[in-house]
């Protein structure tokens, strides 16, 4: 064989050369795939609740936003995790936290508890997506543009709370008729307190009773309205719909009963704590359909596509063991319509 036949060695690697390339090459890829593999893998989701009260007054209520969760695939500290801020019943803490959960960029931003909430929620963000969850109609309350098409970066759950407060007033007159003076108890800050005034007040002459409007917003504003109850010798007093007042359920049922006022509220928990009666929206359902649509807007849905659900069951308890103290028979009529009767 010439040496002109044989091929330059620029021209092919020798084959002990290009295996050990072909190694390092291969070592180097498998060196950093694991890596760019980790960078691929999707962030736990984090879900921003913006609580108008407290983690102990919502327990309950909060075991039934996480099953809603369960039923949309997502489940607390596994594939999403959920970062609370609690207003602890104070309105005007609400915007600040609202801002804290956006600057924090969660995923889904919740404001469960009541209209201040929602409307907080809305003003810290147009971007993130709000499941709001209220007792106050939502297109009166400027946060949607309708049930149907709620448009914008918000949806949620309504329920009749502050729509029934007059039916409130006329369950305690049956509880308690021979009380025509009666007080109502309205947090003037709250957005929905001049919409519940209005309604109490035509309820109030329609059953032909004397209504005296009493405001609080703090707890000292609550023993006042108390001491002002008393010099009007009002004979039963109506709680409106708020979360200031359903955050502090027990310091009114503690006052009721010391004063021995028949007393009726929104919240389930007035009554548990020894108030006359309750009546309003069915929370545990309400706060479960919220779970359900943030696990839906998590896997993809768009708030504005996502109709507002409104829960119709409403839920009466009577505190039987307090209406024996108050000297008070609780009429069939009533008794038949209790969901729940506490004795």
């Amino acid at each position: 064989m010439l040496l002109s036949d044989r091929p330059l060695l620029g021209d092919v690697m020798p084959i002990h050369a290009m295996r050990r390339r072909e190694f390092i090459t291969a070592l180097g890829g498998a060196a950093t795939w694991p890596v760019a593999a980790l960078c691929q893998q999707p962030a736990v989701p984090v879900i921003g609740y913006l609580g108008s009260q407290s983690l102990a007054t919502f327990a309950s209520r909060l075991d039934a936003f996480r099953q809603g969760l369960g039923e949309s695939g997502y489940t607390d500290g596994q594939n999403v995790t959920i970062e609370f801020r609690w207003a602890e019943g104070q309105h005007h803490r609400l915007p600040a936290l609202a801002a804290d959960l956006v600057a924090r960029r969660v995923a889904v931003l919740v404001a469960p508890g009541g209209a201040p909430a929602a409307l907080a929620a809305k003003s810290a963000t147009t971007v993130i997506p709000i499941v709001f969850e209220m007792g106050a109609d939502p297109i009166a309350m400027g946060l949607v543009s309708s049930f149907s098409h709620p448009g914008g970066n918000l949806t949620g759950v309504s329920s009749l709370s502050v729509e029934v407060t007059p039916k409130r007033l006329e369950i305690l007159h049956e509880l308690a008729p021979k009380a025509t003076v009666v007080a109502a108890l309205i947090n003037p800050t709250s957005p929905t307190a001049a919409s519940q005034t209005r309604s109490l007040q035509e309820a109030a002459g329609i059953l032909r009773l004397q209504l005296h409007v009493l405001h609080a917003s703090t707890e000292q504003d609550v023993d006042s309205a108390f001491a002002t109850l008393l010099k009007l010798r009002a004979g039963a007093l109506v709680v409106a719909s708020d979360t200031f007042f359903a955050f502090h359920s027990e310091q009114l049922a503690v006052l009721t009963a010391r004063h021995a006022i028949p007393a009726i509220q929104q919240s389930r928990d007035f009554s548990v704590a020894g108030g006359l009666a309750s009546y309003g929206g069915n929370f545990m359902e309400s706060h479960r359909q919220a779970g359900i649509y943030t696990g839906r807007i998590i896997k993809g849905d768009k708030p504005a596509d996502l109709p507002v659900q409104q829960v119709t069951k409403l839920e009466m308890v009577i505190n039987l063991k307090t209406a024996k103290t108050l000297g008070i028979t609780v009429p069939p009529s009533v008794l038949s319509r209790a969901d729940e009767l506490i004795e």
